[in-house]
């Protein structure tokens, strides 16, 4: 059961396009337990999260909100690539439905109370905003919570004087790990609010704090969210978030029960029929049974700008060009253009993006910089760390090659010698016969002075400097004892 006397959060999961799935749940939750929008301490959100959980705090159209969601999906279809395609700015695109959407004051209901994860570029740190200073703050938090690297640029936003990108990177589903926290993701799992689907598989992936549970379903949703699909699925998705925000009202107790902090307007409307009588339509039970022959039904409940939307968006449109278009002949026409008309298409592209990139290009080069000069200082130090425990068998080996400069004044062997030598110089072969060649020929000229083969003592052939004058007597030579003179 749900705890009511303690404080509650409520927190949306990041979901790309699928992020229509939080607009049936927000509808719900602010059609029939508006308490626990009201009353919650916090409502945080995650990229595509962060889109509804702004909208649901600062009292915007949530029906706006989820036509601008189908609109933008049905201009990323158009494109041959999607949202790959060098047209589609998905950025520019959502500042201007923010811009449109937001009331002037959203910046104030939001303050405190609204939540956006991001993730922070210098260290990848996540990080919640919950203050702002103006609208234009609020939605630069929104684009900066939804900026995916590579699929919406190159270059991270900034917010206050630092890079962020899309929450979901760090943390996708914020306080999940609260009992008093709400959790909505489009993806069945253990969230509180996600869709059931009948699977026995209990494999489950976490994706950054996001509960997915392994199935096919859950695989085609992913490959949805950044890519959107039919207006028809987009459709149903947003009528799922609304029957499984039933479901968790039910399930708690909470649905059309009143709260003692809010005056509600009543729960059970009244209608009348044809014939001009008042009848009372008993909408809690039907809810409450959700059967599949009242899922239709659900659209009733839905705001009129977001069921009108979805009514549009599923119908295509009757125009002559739209029906050339999307005959089979123009169509293999128009992909066989692709390669020639692409090119153009990015050139025009790039080139209007440049020149809305003009104002920002002195602090985004001078951030380049930065971490150009980091990830060069980073490699140096990873390369010294690894060179650093190499450095002591060089040294030593540096050392012995020094010690081995001068060699012996005394005649020493072959093995004597390559003792004194470092391992590289006593396994070259060329050296190790010249220095028996050498020792050869000490043996052949000691042999034509003295007439034998002697062996002399290692004193016996070395220089000394006398440290007084000679005596007035020679003093006869003296020769090892045990040895006869030559």
């Amino acid at each position: 059961m749900f705890p009511r006397e303690t404080k509650w959060n409520i927190s949306f999961a990041g979901c790309g396009f699928l992020g229509v799935y939080h607009i049936g749940v927000a509808s719900c939750l602010r059609e029939h337990a508006p308490f626990l929008v009201a009353n919650a301490t916090h409502i945080y959100g995650a990229s595509a999260g962060a889109l509804t959980a702004t909208a649901l705090v600062t009292g915007a159209c949530l029906g706006e909100a989820g036509a601008n969601i189908i609109e933008v999906s049905k201009e990323a279809r158009k494109r041959f690539l999607g949202p790959l395609h060098p047209s589609f700015n998905l950025v520019k695109t959502i500042r201007g439905c923010l811009l449109k959407t937001l009331p002037a004051d959203c910046h104030e209901r939001a303050s405190g109370r609204l939540g956006i994860s991001l993730t922070r570029v210098s260290d990848g740190e996540n990080v919640i905003i919950s203050q702002f200073n103006s609208k234009d703050e609020l939605i630069q938090a929104n684009v900066c919570s939804t900026f995916i690297p590579v699929y919406c640029g190159l270059i991270p936003p900034t917010l206050q004087g630092v890079r962020y990108v899309d929450g979901g990177i760090s943390d996708n589903l914020p306080l999940y790990e609260l009992k008093n926290t709400i959790t909505v993701s489009p993806f069945s799992g253990e969230s509180d609010i996600c869709p059931q689907d009948s699977s026995t598989n209990i494999h489950e992936l976490r994706v950054t704090n996001t509960s997915i549970q392994f199935n096919l379903r859950n695989l085609y949703r992913l490959s949805k969210a950044l890519f959107p699909p039919e207006p028809m699925v987009l459709r149903e998705m947003c009528k799922q978030g609304y029957r499984d925000g039933l479901r968790f009202l039910r399930r708690n107790g909470l649905l059309n029960q009143p709260n003692p902090l809010l005056a509600l307007p009543p729960a059970v409307p009244q209608e009348k029929d044809a014939e001009g009588a008042a009848v009372t339509e008993e909408r809690t039970a039907e809810e409450d049974q959700l059967q599949p022959h009242g899922k239709d039904r659900i659209l009733e409940h839905l705001p009129a700008r977001l069921n009108e939307a979805l009514l549009e968006a599923c119908v295509e449109p009757k125009d002559l060009m739209t029906t050339l278009s999307n005959m089979l002949p123009v169509r293999l026409a128009t992909a066989m253009m692709v390669p020639y008309t692409l090119p153009l298409e990015s050139a025009v592209s790039f080139t209007i993006r440049l020149l809305e990139w003009l104002p920002d290009v002195p602090e985004d080069i001078r951030w380049m910089k930065e971490q150009t000069g980091s990830i060069c200082q980073y490699l140096v130090m990873r390369a010294k760390r690894k060179l650093g425990d190499h450095l002591p068998s060089r040294l030593s080996e540096q050392v012995e090659l020094r010690r081995a400069q001068s060699l012996p004044s005394v005649p020493l062997s072959c093995a004597t010698y390559s003792e004194a030598l470092p391992n590289w110089v006593r396994n070259n072969l060329s050296l190790g016969d010249a220095l028996a060649k050498w020792e050869e020929c000490q043996r052949q000229l000691l042999l034509g002075l003295f007439c034998t083969n002697v062996a002399f003592p290692p004193d016996a052939l070395r220089m000394r400097t006398p440290a007084s004058p000679a005596p007035a007597d020679p003093v006869p030579p003296q020769h090892p004892p045990g040895l006869p003179p030559c």
